[in-house]
């Protein structure tokens, strides 16, 4: 076949596949469809699919096919990561900035710690830190994915639930949104190449000059073209983030987050996150199961995925469960915000493809954090659905 005929047939199995398996399984929201993509990419990846069908799978995914799916995943995750940028509400974060920081601060630390924790006993084994990475790197950016809340499968979640634009939703986002802050100032910190120094203050200054002119400039146009204005900030900031040693979805997120998602209308940010959730997001799902990798031998990944899951949901729920003592929560809305914002999925997955690209963890690493942020994401609904039925 040729390229074109092979990457359009790749792409016919990535949107079909994955949304006919969740349709046989019911197509209900305690089995989210992004968890069935991501599993799906995992499946057709070198592991499994590789592993049982290597002439189908070399036939299939020969590098070209794979270099124009990474390239539509980019851009894919890149437009995901702007609209969770957008979903940021600094200024009301700060205005209930005690009980925010409280609740995100021991949401954050205590899977941080216990992840770090696992971390620090994987890498004195060889196998789990990157070629291009110290041992103090891979043990802070293990730690962080533990830590990490997807905000946008969040909002979806929140959305499935009814909860989004409640009170109760608008708390768990306030919350999960300076997580988010955090985690992409640890990513900045892990990422510092002294070499590229300059490069990387150089890009702070202009992006700092730059960020306060486009906000004045944003509600003075047109909604119609405040979008294709926001897009060329996201490709103009990750382009700048990437030539200074960064990494282009620190950019990504910078863009969307210094923005407001209510100058481009609050229902066309709902429904162009869900377009592009629908029509692009599944490819970055098989581009991530392309880079699974078991060759520390399968059990040993799935040992370290069940010890890293452990830190991470019970980290999150122990921070949670801190805040909501002193913070007065009931019992039962405690548990509801804990395993809501103990979900893992596309933020955590993004994280870990920057820590491999940038050679701080192995695939072996990046394997098991996958296998744990899948799990994660698998826990969430069912729970959640029986604990808001106590809360109410």
């Amino acid at each position: 076949m040729s390229l074109t005929e092979t990457l359009l047939l790749a792409l016919l199995i990535i949107f079909s596949l994955p949304w006919a398996v969740w349709r046989a399984c019911g197509g209900t929201v305690t089995l989210p469809l992004v968890v069935v993509q991501i599993i799906g990419g995992i499946l057709l990846g070198p592991g499994v699919m590789g592993a049982l069908a290597p002439t189908v799978y070399q036939g299939l995914f020969r590098l070209e096919v794979i270099t124009g799916i990474n390239a539509i995943a980019q851009w894919a995750v890149m437009l995901f990561v702007f609209v969770a940028g957008l979903e940021l509400d600094v200024a009301e974060a700060w205005a209930k900035r005690r009980e925010t920081s409280v609740a995100a601060g021991f949401a954050l630390v205590v899977p941080l710690v216990l992840g770090a924790v696992v971390a620090f006993g994987l890498v004195q084994a060889p196998g789990w830190v990157g070629d291009k990475g110290q041992a103090w790197q891979a043990v802070l950016g293990i730690g962080m994915a533990c830590a990490v809340t997807a905000l946008p499968i969040l909002v979806l979640f929140l959305g499935q639930l009814g909860l989004l634009r409640q009170p109760l939703g608008q708390r768990i986002l306030r919350y999960a949104s300076l997580d988010d802050v955090a985690i992409w100032g640890v990513l900045a910190l892990i990422l510092l190449d002294w070499e590229r120094l300059g490069r990387q203050v150089g890009f702070i200054l202009i992006f700092l000059t730059a960020a306060p002119l486009l906000r004045r400039l944003m509600p003075r146009l047109r909604e119609s073209d405040r979008w294709c204005v926001g897009l060329i900030w996201l490709a103009a900031s990750a382009f700048a983030a990437d030539w200074a040693g960064l990494h282009f979805m620190v950019g990504a997120f910078l863009s969307g987050a210094v923005l407001e998602a209510r100058w481009f209308g609050e229902v066309r940010v709902d429904a162009f996150r869900e377009a592009v959730l629908v029509a692009l997001m599944p490819v970055f799902f098989l581009s991530t199961g392309l880079r699974t990798s078991w060759d520390l031998g399968g059990p040993v990944v799935f040992l370290a995925a069940g010890a890293l899951l452990a830190a991470s949901v019970g980290g999150k729920l122990a921070g949670v469960h801190v805040a909501g003592r002193l913070l007065g929560w009931q019992r039962a809305e405690t548990w509801v915000i804990g395993w809501l914002l103990q979900t893992k999925a596309l933020i955590m997955i993004i994280f870990a493809n920057i820590l491999l690209d940038k050679g701080i963890i192995s695939p072996a690493t990046f394997t098991a954090l996958l296998l744990m942020a899948v799990a994660s994401t698998l826990l969430t609904m069912p729970i959640v659905t029986r604990r808001l039925a106590a809360l109410t």
